[in-house]
């Protein structure tokens, strides 16, 4: 068995939570030279009524298939593959990463005094084998004025994160309750991770 597996994300929060479990990993990233491109924005587009915990199992199979196929296309070595995809909620609402700053102040408004859902899914391939799981924390945001979030958007940590924010970051100041997985809202469930894992036969 492989004494590494291959990490498909681009997350250092995935990359570091690896660490703390111990795992060694390299990053099967899209787009090296030579590669063909890959259209990441497809994959992550919102279907039709697609609800959040159908959509974020469903972008992780399909970031899954795409590392799959260019882990084939590069001939690496086996090793097994793990993708990942964080989502925010607001009921039905999915609140992705913003687009700018005044969408990153959307995002936040909403979710000022709030209560919402983040979802983590994890897929790993192993050979033929394919294991999923999904991570649902509960956080409650304490109201924020709009000085604050100008503020925390001035600090440019809302962008590239789902939901606007990073909970290991400053955004904790206005974080009053989580219920679940710290480190699936960072972005990545060790204790599911470290399960799939399990049943691939790593000892951890």
């Amino acid at each position: 068995m492989a004494s590494y597996i291959y990490l498909a994300s681009q997350s250092p929060r995935r990359r570091q939570l690896l660490e703390q479990l111990g795992v060694g990993h390299e990053l099967l990233l899209p787009n090296a030279v030579g590669d063909i491109a890959e259209d990441a924005e497809a994959i992550e587009a919102e279907l039709p009524g697609e609800n959040p915990h159908d959509y974020v199992q469903r972008v992780t199979a399909g970031k899954l298939d795409a590392a799959v196929a260019r882990h084939a296309r590069r001939g690496l070595p086996d090793a097994p593959i793990l993708c990942s995809d964080t989502t925010v909620a607001l009921g039905p609402q999915i609140l992705g990463k913003p687009v700018d700053a005044d969408d990153a102040r959307r995002i936040l408004r909403l979710l000022s005094g709030a209560e919402h859902e983040v979802l983590t899914a994890i897929a790993v391939q192993s050979g033929a084998q394919r294991l999923q799981a999904l991570s649902v924390s509960t956080v409650r945001f304490a109201p924020m004025t709009d000085a604050q979030i100008d503020a925390y958007v001035a600090t440019g940590e809302p962008m590239g994160k789902a939901g606007a924010y990073g909970i290991q970051g400053m955004a904790a100041a206005h974080i009053a309750e989580i219920r679940g997985s710290y480190s699936a809202i960072m972005g990545l469930p060790v204790f599911e991770t470290a399960g799939l894992l399990r049943q691939l036969g790593w000892a951890l």
